[in-house]
């Protein structure tokens, strides 16, 4: 391993290995989600219960203004729509996350770690991974909201992909930077409480900002400072085929902060492969 890994360091590695790794990678990972069909319905379970049941109850009482990127009044479902999608990845990308924490304990993810690829490289063939499967899930809800009468225009099932990959992308790599310094799998869930719901409720997902700030001005700023506001705003303007540069902007730029905090704390003097004094592992 050694003989390889030196010899790799010399010459660097040619595009044909680092295509085979991203797609061995890709592969596990899309095996792995055909395997858990579970995973697929609860992924689409919780926003079809605020689409079916709470946008019914809400609809009265959250009045939707006419605001940017809609023309014109709209019903409550056709508003958290875009948050609903925002929510599938965000739950995905902290179930990715639990997955590295498993991988860890099983030995997966550290025989994963251990060769010679570049550790970013191998990181980011993940996280593209978790986000690929994101993709899928987000599409198969907005084909039931298709049926619910939930019509964005055509051209904003393309306009949205790019938008959808990018925040994608900022959401799995935040669930990879936390999963870096969970140890144990029972201590994942509770600290995924103190990160899904909070996000979710501290965003605009659910009700415009401007009733936010009526309410609570401290809250208010609280949800735009909130990542999940601006990938929300994010995919909401690009379903409609229209660009929002500040969450760009903001989504980009959390996306390239969270994966380089990933690729710090997954180090191996401080991460995953640090070990104590007596040999065994942190």
């Amino acid at each position: 391993m050694s003989v390889t890994t030196a010899d790799h360091s010399r010459r660097g590695f040619s595009l044909g290995e680092y295509v085979t790794c991203l797609n061995g990678i890709v592969w596990r990972e899309a095996l792995r989600f055909l395997h858990q069909r579970e995973r697929f319905v609860s992924a689409l379970v919780r926003p079809l219960v605020w689409l079916f049941i709470f946008a019914a109850g809400f609809r009265q009482v959250l009045g939707i203004s006419i605001i940017p990127p809609y023309e014109t009044y709209i019903l409550y479902e056709v508003y958290i729509a875009p948050g609903l999608m925002a929510m599938i990845q965000l739950f995905n990308g902290m179930q990715s996350s639990l997955s590295m924490v498993y991988d860890r304990e099983m030995g997966n993810m550290r025989t994963l770690l251990v060769s010679p690829l570049p550790r970013w490289y191998l990181l980011a063939c993940k996280l593209l991974a978790g986000t690929a499967v994101s993709l899928l899930q987000v599409y198969a809800f907005l084909l039931i909201a298709w049926l619910w009468d939930i019509t964005p225009p055509p051209i904003g099932y393309l306009t949205v992909l790019p938008a959808l990959i990018l925040s994608g992308l900022m959401l799995g790599a935040l669930g990879m930077l936390i999963s870096s310094g969970i140890k144990q799998l029972e201590n994942f869930a509770g600290v995924m409480n103190f990160v899904i719901f909070p996000m979710f409720f501290a965003s605009s997902a659910l009700y415009p900002l401007w009733r936010v700030q009526e309410g609570s001005p401290m809250l208010y700023y609280v949800c735009q400072f909130n990542p999940f506001t601006h990938a929300v705003e994010l995919v909401r303007f690009a379903l409609y085929g229209q660009i929002n540069w500040v969450s760009l902007a903001v989504v980009g730029g959390c996306t390239a902060v969270f994966m380089i905090g990933a690729i710090y704390a997954y180090d191996p003097s401080r991460g995953l492969a640090r070990r104590g004094p007596a040999g065994g592992e942190t």
